[in-house]
């Protein structure tokens, strides 16, 4: 997977285009939904874009960054299929990865440093999925998936 979709609100903009730079550094597709500049906008509008592009299977993974990454949390686990997790140490980046399959890594722009960012977002894209007993327990969730209306 060399291909990934990114996108932030206005407090987020800032630590995104530091994190397009990364992914590219490493040959990384990257596909930036927005926003354009850091003015300020309304986050869900680009966390259920980014969501929508995971769910449908246009991308596998992506990254989505806003002030907190609470917000951002909030909107893209709306969505069938998606396990966004807001990260903010590298422990954290490990085990959604290993455990929770993440394909949505949330970050607060105005928690972490651009340093700590990209380590965790280094972590969390070269971790793979365990499987075995966390898979069982991903199943238990995909169940909810299948009775959850597509959001809008």
């Amino acid at each position: 997977m060399k291909n990934i979709v990114i996108a932030s609100d206005h407090a987020g903009y800032e630590m995104k285009e530091h994190v397009i730079s990364y992914l590219l550094q490493e040959g990384y597709e990257v596909k930036d939904l927005g926003p354009p500049n850091a003015d300020r906008v309304d986050y869900p509008d680009y966390g259920i874009s980014l969501a929508k592009s995971i769910s449908e299977g246009t991308f596998k993974r992506g990254v989505v960054i806003c002030g907190t990454g609470i917000g951002m949390s909030i909107v893209v686990n709306r969505f069938p299929g998606i396990r966004g997790t807001l990260c903010s140490d590298l422990y954290t980046a490990k085990l959604c990865r290993e455990h929770n399959d993440s394909n949505i890594l949330v970050m607060g722009g105005r928690v972490i440093g651009f340093g700590l960012a990209q380590e965790i977002l280094k972590t969390w894209l070269t971790t793979p999925f365990e499987g075995g007993r966390h898979q069982h327990r991903l199943d238990k969730i995909n169940v909810i998936d299948q009775t959850k209306p597509m959001a809008k």
